[in-house]
């Protein structure tokens, strides 16, 4: 939690404008914030899984910083990215599933809810977005989230919002979706890019970034680019990535499972080689000693995780590496994504621009990844649709939902095992002592953030009522209780 005066706030802006006039250098560290759409860690090499792609600039930032073997995200983007910017969980925003923003929380989510990105800006750091949005209807570049600059995927609806409704003509991936790939949708600083039939969505955003980040070196002002990119999401429509998987600036289907798999490995490597490209840039401009880079994806990968109320669904990756942080290699510390925020606010000394109501659910990682400690926090918490789950070093509860009959969840004793591996189904609470903690320690953290139920009023609405009806389908129901067949690693038999 973070607590501070709004006289406070003006006088940091006040503080960081004079610094500038008067060409003080603010030594403040730079941040670079990455974020993988749609992929889980066993995808990435130094995670140490079988058939990860090849990955060798994000695996060197992992060796040379800190990776976290166990991070949580939410399953699905929106939640995601919500959570990342408020630091908080849906208990409070509202923002549960993509379809399941209660009340008007898509509206005015950054209203009652401070964004990291409008902290940092008032401090008198220079924000930049690029790539997806998809974080409710209140936009980068309005007062509340206070990005100076953005190169953001639109589509239709958005690009012919702009002034003078410009009409896209490049690829689309349906009649409302633009390409997020080849002469992709695109539009940068309030102007629909005029991008051409080889022209690549990750390019341009990796472009972006890293002039950005020469102006902001330039200007002497430290600076966050927040990179949510539209990589590697997508496989229904198969982007190939090169010569390798159809013609380039073409979208094509990808007629079988294997060469889906093959486009998706692909995609992932091309983000590293992304990464890769920004990293030099920092080296380019010799500010590799006042830089932090933090790369995570926002879910686990698509049919395999993503919407499902099991751990590899929230499950994401999570490195951090640069200026200060001595903590090496993998970790067992837990974290989440609400983490995120007071992160970022102490890295950047930023305290004093946050309002006085402010609080954050997550905690600041500076003291473990400065080696000032060598603990985060006992537990950790993700939600997906009317799924709760909680996890310790040890012990994991997986699909708390009352919705779906399931007000219990399963409980687990994972040891130090990782990634579904090992894991043991406690059927008795009684067997062991650790075993009643563990529960006792999860029924309290649920008391605080109390599960989604049949009678909220959000399902008294139109909308809610569709979802509620798609939600409890047999197969939709299947789907989100339980592991894809290929990660059905442990047992999901339910024990109430």
């Amino acid at each position: 939690m973070i607590r501070n005066s709004i006289d406070q706030c003006c006088l940091a802006i006040i503080t960081a404008l004079l610094s500038a006039a008067s060409g003080a250098a603010d030594l403040r560290p730079n941040i670079i914030l990455i974020m993988a759409d749609d992929v889980s860690p066993d995808v990435y090499g130094f995670y140490g899984q079988l058939a990860a792609a090849n990955t060798p600039n994000v695996d060197a930032l992992a060796e040379q910083g800190v990776a976290f073997r166990t991070a949580w995200a939410t399953a699905m983007c929106a939640p995601t990215r919500v959570e990342i910017m408020t630091g908080r969980y849906a208990n409070t925003t509202g923002v549960y599933q993509n379809g399941m923003w209660f009340g008007d929380s898509d509206k005015n989510v950054y209203i009652e809810n401070i964004a990291f990105s409008k902290i940092l800006h008032d401090a008198g750091y220079a924000t930049a977005i690029t790539g997806k949005w998809h974080a409710g209807k209140q936009m980068p570049y309005e007062e509340v989230l206070a990005f100076d600059e953005y190169a953001l995927w639109e589509n239709i609806k958005e690009i012919e919002s702009l002034p003078g409704s410009p009409k896209f003509s490049g690829l689309m991936e349906d009649e409302k979706t633009t390409s997020r790939y080849w002469h992709p949708g695109y539009v940068v600083n309030g102007q629909l890019l005029d991008t051409k039939r080889l022209d690549y969505g990750p390019d341009i955003e990796a472009r972006f970034v890293m002039d950005f980040m020469e102006r902001s070196v330039d200007a002497g002002q430290p600076f966050l680019a927040y990179w949510p990119t539209v990589a590697p999401h997508g496989t229904r429509t198969g982007y190939p990535t090169s010569p390798l998987y159809g013609e380039p600036g073409v979208l094509g289907d990808a007629p079988t499972a294997e060469e889906r798999a093959a486009r998706f490995k692909a995609l992932n490597e091309y983000i590293d080689l992304k990464v890769g490209e920004v990293v030099a840039k920092v080296h380019e401009l010799a500010i590799e000693d006042n830089t932090i880079i933090i790369f995570l994806s926002d879910n686990g990968t698509a049919v395999t995780a993503k919407t499902r109320g099991v751990e590899r669904g929230s499950h994401v990756l999570f490195v951090a590496a640069g200026a200060g942080i001595k903590q090496r290699g993998l970790t067992d510390e837990l974290t989440d994504l609400t983490d995120i925020l007071p992160t970022l606010v102490e890295l950047a000394q930023a305290e004093e621009a946050v309002p006085d109501a402010a609080e954050f659910d997550g905690k600041s990682l500076v003291p473990f990844l400065r080696g000032d400690t060598d603990t985060h926090r006992e537990w950790i918490y993700a939600y997906i649709s009317g799924s709760q789950l909680l996890r310790t070093k040890n012990y994991m509860l997986e699909v708390v939902n009352p919705i779906l009959g399931m007000p219990k969840g399963r409980l687990y004793d994972t040891g130090d095992n990782r990634f579904g591996h090992g894991y043991e189904l406690i059927t008795d609470v009684f067997e062991h002592q650790a075993h009643q903690a563990a529960r006792a320690l999860f029924d309290s953290i649920l008391e605080r953030f109390p599960p989604v139920t049949r009678d909220h009023e959000f399902f008294g609405t139109m909308k809610g009522a569709e979802f509620l009806a798609e939600y409890e389908d047999e197969k939709a129901r299947n789907k989100h209780l339980y592991s894809h067949k290929d990660y059905d690693f442990y047992d999901q038999t339910y024990a109430e």
